[in-house]
């Protein structure tokens, strides 16, 4: 904030303020109160709340005014758009602060990725602030486009839109104590270091919170979210495109009378077309209160809880020296939004450029495939019992299945009801192909392939037969990645995502167009309606997440976190 001499005047009433906000109802996060008066803006911050005269006023009519609200943990480069235009579209619904960890980008990029994040989302109507990657790769066994290592990230320290450190997945390396992460972990010492810690045993949980991670984002159930609680960390209650787990830990609070202090919102990956048509952080606040969280409590949540667990003093509240970020509500059951502000400016006058990136760009060019045959694709799984992995419909964590696969000869052979998996290194031409079988996709007659592949983003592709499964990889090679359905020998649909085989500049209404397009295909050819195909490709070669994965190394327990002989 500027010297507050610069405001004195203002806050005392002596000049008039630049803008004036009059006649709100002003949520007090501090008290829980709803307080009824004008709010005074100069310079992009909050001078005085009270009785004000202003050069401009604007008449609220008794409507509410909320801070901003803050998505605690969110990777831009999974909304398939470019960072401004998914910001732009995300503003509108009140969220003007992202706390971003662009691991996607870093690894398929490196210091190229975290960069274009840094430098697309530097002058949106919005506050972007970064974590750095911690997992780059994500294990040491991944098969991704670059390393980042702690040395990596020293040149980062000084940037203040650096907050600190960004999802730490290798929770091996933490209770080990394995060097490179040592390194990483005290290199961020006084600042927020953010975890990602699915279903740790108890000692292994402690260990994690001895190391200084802070926050968690990947409970899905009440029960594991008190654990992390108790050991002093801040839950983010995540409600994306793939992973809703709102219901089940806001549940858990009301019933057991729990204080919300401690917990936050955030959405980690959420689509494009899932925010228009139902909000961002808005539809987690909506959600809670439906749920029986009181509106003021949820809303505080979405705001000044968040705020301090980045140590983000200037923002999270309504009150003097906080930036003039305010979401103007006509109601608080509804959360009927009717204004937002970004620096005491509505964000209706702001204009978003979607940021195009010629076609010869280095980050358009990043799907690199050895040649592949046919022979490639085949999977011999030994003998029964075979592990597959078993989708759970509206999750992304999977469970492992142990019985019999039909094969002939030793060899797997794929079916409706157990579809092939490969997952295919596409950064440096390695010819690395893990291989393994899939239950509950259902896809009939075709095949269905992605580029975007958490966290290493290899090419991951779900078919019924081979010869439909190499054509979706190759036409992936042939557009430099993005999604793509395959049928009977033809290629039925596209969707092209050339910046780092993540996310399209062609704008979000063509591609939200073809992607519902495509999802309709998808459930047509047999996806069973519970199962987001293109979420679950995403998520499928993800060796952090529970229970089995495939990887570009073969198929891959993550309880044991080892390999499936």
């Amino acid at each position: 904030m500027k010297n507050y001499e610069t405001l004195l005047e203002t806050a005392m009433g002596s000049k008039k303020s630049a803008l004036v906000l009059k006649n709100g109802k002003i949520i007090n996060v501090f008290t829980g109160e709803i307080l009824s008066g004008d709010i005074a803006v100069e310079d992009g911050y909050i001078a005085g709340i009270g009785s004000y005269e202003g050069e401009k006023e604007v008449d609220l009519e008794g409507r509410y005014v909320a801070p901003g609200f803050i998505d605690a943990h969110l990777h831009l480069e999974s909304t398939m758009v470019t960072p401004p235009e998914l910001i732009g579209n995300a503003v509108a619904w009140g969220t003007t602060t992202y706390v971003v960890d662009p691991h996607e980008a870093a690894n398929v990029k490196g210091k190229d990725g975290i960069d274009y994040i840094l430098n697309t989302t530097a002058h949106v109507p919005a506050n972007v602030y970064v974590m750095m990657p911690s997992c780059v790769p994500a294990t040491a066994f991944e098969d991704n486009g670059c390393v980042f290592r702690a040395e990596d990230m020293k040149e980062y320290l000084n940037n203040p839109r650096i907050l600190g450190l960004g999802e730490v997945m290798d929770y091996v390396s933490v209770v080990n104590g394995g060097s490179d992460m040592v390194d990483k972990l005290n290199l961020f010492r006084g600042k927020t270091i953010d975890g990602h810690a699915p279903g740790l045993s108890e000692k292994d949980l402690n260990t994690y919170a001895l190391a200084g991670i802070q926050t968690d984002h990947e409970c899905v159930d009440y029960e594991y979210a008190m654990r992390e609680r108790r050991l002093g960390m801040h839950v983010h209650i995540r409600e994306g495109s793939a992973a809703r787990n709102l219901e089940a830990l806001v549940k858990g609070i009301v019933e057991n009378k729990v204080s919300t202090e401690g917990f936050s919102f955030c959405t980690d990956d959420k689509h494009i077309e899932d925010i228009r048509r139902e909000g961002h952080i808005s539809f987690c606040i909506k959600k809670a209160v439906s749920l029986g969280i009181p509106p003021v409590q949820a809303i505080r949540m979405a705001t000044i809880q968040a705020a301090r667990c980045y140590k983000l003093d200037h923002l999270g509240a309504v009150a003097p020296g906080y930036q003039a970020d305010l979401v103007i509500l006509q109601d608080l059951d509804e959360l009927a939004i009717t204004d937002v502000y970004y620096k005491g400016v509505p964000v209706r006058e702001f204009n978003v450029d979607k940021q195009v990136l010629d076609a010869n760009h280095p980050l358009k060019n990043t799907v690199h495939l050895k040649e592949i045959r046919p022979e490639d694709l085949r999977y011999r799984p030994g003998e029964s019992p075979h592990a597959a992995v078993l989708l759970l419909p509206g999750q992304i964590v999977t469970k492992k299945f142990y019985g019999t696969l039909p094969c002939e000869e030793g060899c797997f052979k794929q079916n409706a009801e157990y579809n092939k998996l490969a997952v295919l290194e596409r950064h440096h031409a390695t010819g690395k192909i893990g291989i393994g079988a899939v239950i509950g996709f259902g896809i009939q007659d075709g095949a269905i392939a992605s580029s975007v592949s958490h966290d290493s983003h290899n090419i991951s592709v779900i078919g019924d037969n081979d010869e439909d499964m190499l054509l979706a990889v190759r036409e992936l090679e042939r557009v430099q990645g993005g999604y793509t359905i395959v049928s009977r020998g033809k290629v039925v649909d596209t969707l092209p995502l050339p910046i780092m085989g993540l996310m399209s500049d062609a704008g979000f209404e063509q591609v939200n167009d073809l992607l519902q397009r495509m999802t309709k295909t998808a459930h047509e050819m047999g996806v069973p309606k519970g199962v987001e195909p293109f979420v679950t490709l995403s998520f499928i070669a993800l060796p952090v997440i529970p229970e089995i994965r495939v990887t570009p190394r073969g198929l891959f327990d993550v309880t044991t976190f080892s390999f499936v002989e």
